[in-house]
């Protein structure tokens, strides 16, 4: 891994991290089964997540990933895969900008 990867790395989560969280979340705060568990799965239908739980939702992805989000951005967010897509992209319009440099 070069300097300026590092850098990059550093500043944001990894989507693997992401995931990694977002299980442990939803597996011990709102206590769905690790087995229902899957990129695919429907938020709603399939994890039974509901309003009141998105409120959860908020307050983890403060607590968690470091910036707010409002409940109706959560609207068009319907899998567990597309979870994942939006708070990666969140991270990445919050990290700090890096300037790569090869002084290698």
């Amino acid at each position: 891994m070069s300097a300026s990867e590092s850098i990059t790395h550093s500043n944001m989560k990894t989507r693997q991290v992401i995931e990694d969280e977002i299980r442990t979340f939803l597996i011990e705060e709102l206590e769905i089964d690790e087995e229902r568990i899957a990129p695919d799965a429907a938020l709603k239908n399939d994890l039974g997540i509901d309003s009141l739980d998105i409120v959860d939702i908020v307050a983890f992805v403060q607590r968690s990933f470091g910036f707010r989000i409002q409940p109706q951005e959560m609207t068009g967010v319907k899998t567990l895969g597309a979870f994942h897509d939006f708070i990666e992209n969140k991270l990445a319009q919050h990290a700090p900008q890096t300037v790569s440099s090869n002084n290698d």
